[in-house]
């Protein structure tokens, strides 16, 4: 054929690695036909059937359908449009894979069974759109029907759970436990308490926001009697107290005594449920976030102190 040098089948198994076997199932379902036969009827090939072949074989490599490699070759579909389709589709099936590692490691890891591996595995494949719902029906649900501490609310709708492309098995199993814990009717009544007691408090005129300097006032002095192991009905305790309502009473412009005393004491109680760190906790480490140390023996300490000194 015009001097074109042409190659057997057998030939054309040895250049591409295939078998004789595929190369002759192409060729019959017109993906790759021969481009002449001898007399005796055996096929030969040229050089665009080698080319044709060798795309064949790559495309089949990166995974792509039969149908979708026939579009390609027929220019129904350039090879750039099924390149970015089918790696749109990969990046997919590799975050679920990866989703899949993680949860269960995380099952291995803690021994989990039955019930708690499905939720576990439901949980993981939510996605971030899911996950945002689920945290602002959580936060609607809590906080939304009252005039709570608006900073409070606004730092609850916008700290999302967002689970990484690839997420460790600690991360996983964070997730979980805090989507259980955002479905905890016990728990959600204690936060519908605490919005209440805010928006009472709002009410009869308090308009602070969130006080993050006062609670490092809080953790550096009472973290300081901790350490120096000063029981909370000590002298020594009393003095620690004396500072801190002081500051108190700056903050919220009330006066220092009795009063401000047992305000503060039902304050801690109503905000002292171990689970609100514990969400929080759970947040920073599905985010990546630095992990902030437990404050509950601090405002234990304090509330342990109050009421000694009252």
């Amino acid at each position: 054929m015009d001097g074109e040098e042409l190659v057997t089948i057998g030939e054309l198994a040895r250049r591409t690695g295939l078998t004789v076997k595929t190369i002759r199932y192409y060729a019959d379902t017109g993906l790759v036909p021969s481009t002449d036969r001898t007399p005796a009827g055996y096929r030969r090939y040229g050089a665009q059937a080698v080319a044709r072949l060798q795309l064949v074989r790559t495309l089949r490599e990166l995974g792509l359908d039969l149908g979708t490699v026939r579009r390609v070759l027929d220019r129904e579909s350039t090879v750039g449009e099924v390149a970015r389709a089918h790696a749109d589709a990969l990046d997919v099936q590799i975050r679920t894979l990866r989703l899949r590692r993680a949860v269960l490691r995380a099952v291995a890891e803690q021994g989990s069974e039955g019930e708690e591996i499905a939720m576990m595995h439901r949980l993981a494949k939510l996605s971030d759109e899911e996950r945002r719902r689920m945290i602002e029906e959580f936060v609607e649900d809590t906080f939304g029907t009252a005039d709570a501490n608006p900073e409070l609310v606004e730092l609850l709708r916008t700290a999302v759970p967002e689970l990484p492309e690839e997420p460790d098995p600690a991360q996983v199993a964070a997730w979980a436990e805090l989507a259980e814990l955002t479905r905890d009717e016990d728990f959600r009544a204690s936060l519908r308490r605490m919005a209440a007691y805010q928006a009472a408090e709002r009410a009869a005129g308090d308009t602070t926001g969130l006080h993050h300097r006062l609670t490092e006032q809080v953790r550096e002095a009472v973290g300081g009697a901790l350490a120096a192991g000063v029981a909370p009905d000590s002298a020594r305790a009393g003095q620690v107290v004396a500072g801190l309502t002081a500051r108190y009473a700056q903050v919220f412009g009330r006066p220092d005594d009795a009063a401000l005393r047992a305000w503060l004491l039902t304050r801690l109680e109503v905000a002292g449920d171990p689970r609100v760190e514990r969400y929080w906790e759970l947040l920073a480490r599905i985010n990546g976030w630095p992990v902030p140390s437990s404050l509950g023996p601090v405002f234990g300490w304090f509330t342990a102190a109050l009421r000694a000194a009252a």
